[in-house]
């Protein structure tokens, strides 16, 4: 027989797990903050922003021809500023404990379409080294692209700036702790309705039709102890007078 569940078994099965589902809740979350806030490592951010342009000669005024040359670069030097040709003087000038790759890996290009304008994104444990850093590629690379490409055609349009309280970018903890929060609450929930099915024990008279496939005839009610008791007692006093 196909076993069916009403909307109202679900809210009483809900209802009954109720505790257990708050306590994985705010132990999740719990458990989420202590993490985001004593366990991992800030990351700071810091972004330096170079222009793409022609060097201008006199009386030549840009045309569209030019300006598409240079978009058409723009993705070349994308790739070229996190390469070990320009990375490995970045680290050297700094004197960085680190490696071309493991530098690349902090290191974001990114251009807005159909823009002249190059984003390099540096993220870091330390705020002040991730604007040296940033600002650092930017310089290399304007150097580094006479050299590797035969051309001078780029500016630094928005060099990266120290901050006085510099708020880190990543780990988002507010972020975090909702997440962990509704990772419990379905957590709660799944095992409230695994309980509930591994839960063989007969309790009311439809859990026996169901089991027996039999109607329920008759039912006996509840008797509390004062019941019980009452008759016993009465039999009691009646003892004692005739005594």
């Amino acid at each position: 027989m196909e076993e069916t569940i009403s909307l109202q078994e679900l809210f009483t099965t809900l209802k009954k797990r109720l505790g257990l589902i708050i306590g994985t809740t705010v132990a999740a979350a719990v458990i989420a903050a202590v993490i985001s806030y004593f366990f991992l490592t800030p990351i700071y951010q810091a972004s330096t922003q170079i222009l793409v342009n022609q060097e201008k000669v006199e009386q030549q005024p840009f045309n569209a021809q030019d300006i598409q040359t240079n978009l058409q670069l723009i993705n070349t030097y994308n790739v070229i500023i996190k390469t070990p040709a320009i990375l490995e003087p970045v680290i050297q000038n700094l004197d960085l404990d680190s490696s071309p790759a493991a530098l690349n890996s902090q290191i974001t290009v990114s251009s807005q379409q159909n823009s002249q304008v190059v984003s390099i994104t540096v993220q870091d444990a330390e705020p002040h080294k991730a604007v040296d850093i940033a600002n650092t590629t930017a310089e290399v690379f304007q150097k580094e692209i006479v050299k590797l490409m035969n051309v001078d055609n780029v500016n630094i349009l928005s060099p990266a700036v120290y901050a006085e309280n510099p708020k880190p970018v990543k780990p988002n903890k507010e972020l975090n702790v909702a997440i962990a929060a509704v990772v419990g609450l379905m957590i709660g929930v799944g095992i409230a309705f695994l309980l509930e099915y591994l839960d063989t024990t007969v309790k009311t008279e439809q859990d026996i039709e169901d089991l027996l496939g039999l109607p329920v005839l008759g039912l006996v009610s509840p008797i509390s102890d004062k019941e019980m008791h009452a008759p016993i007692n009465s039999l009691q006093k009646g003892a004692n007078a005739n005594v």
